[in-house]
């Protein structure tokens, strides 16, 4: 459907019209500005990726587990008496 949408002609048309509307000295300005905004949304996505992966590798890694000490534990165990 829109396998043709995208052919070297139909660029070069799309190409013109934005060359007659915003002229040939605003052009470069055009093109790096939206050049910036890839750039920096392609940035702000590889940092998302990454707080992800590392988010499921500190999920996915085993937590130590804390020993708990009571007051029981700390006293001596009662002494046999031999009766």
């Amino acid at each position: 459907m829109f396998g043709d949408l995208f052919t070297p002609m139909h660029m070069l048309f799309v190409l013109i019209i934005v060359l007659v509307i915003f002229g040939p000295k605003r052009l470069p300005e055009i093109g790096r500005s939206l050049g910036r905004g890839i750039q920096e949304f392609k940035k702000s996505t590889s940092e998302l990726q990454e707080h992800i992966t590392e988010e499921k590798k500190t999920d996915s890694a085993p937590q130590p587990q804390e020993k708990v000490t009571t007051e029981a534990t700390h006293k001596n165990p009662p002494e046999a008496t031999g009766s």
